[in-house]
């Protein structure tokens, strides 16, 4: 999933990340805890990241397994943190194998 989300773009915001890793593993994507530890875990790990303004309403609806991504997006959107917002991210081969290596919880 992540090599496909690759071959759409070189850069990619975190959700669709997030989402592609979830998949990846057939876990469930729709967790704003589970997205912000992830955040944490690439920012302990140094990856560089982009602060990027995703809009709601933009952000591709209905996204597969029937769960909303404007639904997710509003409910991290309570949340002030820097482990809550949107980033770009350049998804190389060793950035694809740091995010691999991610468990979640």
């Amino acid at each position: 999933m992540l090599e496909k989300l690759r071959d759409k773009a070189f850069f990619q915001n975190t959700i669709d990340v997030w989402i592609a890793y979830c998949e990846e593993r057939e876990n469930d994507w729709y967790s704003v805890e589970g997205y912000r530890n992830f955040i944490n875990y690439l920012n302990l790990n140094g990856l560089k990241m982009q602060k990027f303004p995703l809009c709601v309403k933009e952000s591709g609806g209905m996204y597969e397994r029937g769960k909303d991504k404007a639904k997710f997006l509003e409910e991290l959107s309570h949340y002030s943190d820097s482990d809550s917002s949107a980033y770009t991210l350049k998804l190389s081969g060793d950035v694809i194998d740091k995010i691999r290596s991610y468990e979640s919880k």
